[in-house]
């Protein structure tokens, strides 16, 4: 497996961020910022891709980098 310093390095995780970004301003601007536990769910699940790929990163095992990035 190729090595990194952080998971933060990883293209993935750099989309991931971008795409969480994106799913808080459309929580926010929208009339889901009113239905105060669905905004939460979708963004507590956008939120676990980059948990899930910096998870799988931290294994250091490229079988199990993979299942997590299939989580994500």
């Amino acid at each position: 497996m190729a090595h990194f310093r952080s998971f933060e390095e990883l293209e993935v995780y750099k989309e991931a961020t971008l795409f969480c970004d994106a799913i808080w301003d459309m929580i926010s601007n929208t009339s889901l910022q009113k239905d105060y536990k669905l905004k939460e769910q979708i963004n507590g699940s956008s939120g676990s891709i980059m948990d899930n790929i910096a998870e799988g990163l931290g294994r250091g095992v490229n079988k199990e980098f993979i299942m997590f990035l299939g989580f994500a």
